[in-house]
């Protein structure tokens, strides 16, 4: 039975899980990368340990990390047990079991908690939202979007996803975004006419497999690059 969610859920993912949804490479991690929507993301902790420029936005950095972590709480045992009641609908390689993605999530949250207050000082998690952001044009090298367009393609339709993929694309020179399945672990219906939209303007947008996945079939990413 597909998930159901009424809202986006406050689930971060580690580096390990960027460098492979998005098949990062080293030169890829040296640039000035914007995290689009990352939530508790352990990603941008672990890269700024490792040397690395990230900036991560989302509307829930305007909540401490006590309210985040309260929010997290409140709603892991639901999502895990809607993965555990639907075992046939994911992948069980990268993680090997509901227990697993459990454990592996609330990791995640608690390297992002350690880092949070640090982080907001440096003004790495800034509080921001699509489709408006706060940022000069070209701002960054690349953006990653993870499990926020398309994934909520019931809640967000192709016209918003559209006017966030434009403003991320002003700031960025190059975006990627991951999954483009919806929660319903069907390809999004925004999807093609977004990429034609995309392919009209001038711009260069690229289905590219990934080794990773989750939901079944859940191994892609689009990739979009402006025109020189």
């Amino acid at each position: 039975m597909p998930m159901r969610l009424d809202s986006v859920v406050p689930f971060g993912r580690s580096l390990d899980e960027y460098i492979k949804m998005f098949n990062l490479t080293h030169t890829d991690l040296a640039q000035r990368i914007l995290g689009v929507a990352d939530g508790p993301a352990s990603f941008n902790a672990e890269a700024t340990k490792l040397g690395y420029t990230v900036t991560s936005i989302d509307p829930i950095y305007q909540f401490s990390g006590t309210e985040i972590l309260a929010r997290f709480n409140a709603v892991v045992d639901h999502i895990i047990n809607q993965v555990r009641a639907s075992p046939d609908d994911w992948e069980w390689t990268y993680h090997r079991s509901p227990d697993d993605l459990r454990q592996n999530r609330i990791q995640a949250i608690q390297t992002f908690i350690d880092d949070y207050e640090h982080g907001k000082a440096a003004q790495r998690y800034q509080v921001g939202e699509l489709p408006h952001l706060q940022f000069p044009d070209q701002s960054f090298d690349l953006a990653l979007c993870s499990h926020f367009l398309f994934l909520y393609s019931e809640q967000l339709d192709s016209s918003f996803h559209l006017n966030a993929i434009h403003e991320i694309l002003r700031v960025s020179r190059e975006v990627r975004i991951f999954p483009l399945l919806t929660l319903m672990l069907q390809r999004s219906p925004h999807l093609d006419p977004i990429m034609q939209a995309l392919l009209d303007q001038g711009y260069r947008p690229s289905i590219q497999t990934v080794p990773y996945s989750f939901q079944k079939g859940g191994n892609e990413m689009l990739v979009i690059t402006r025109p020189d």
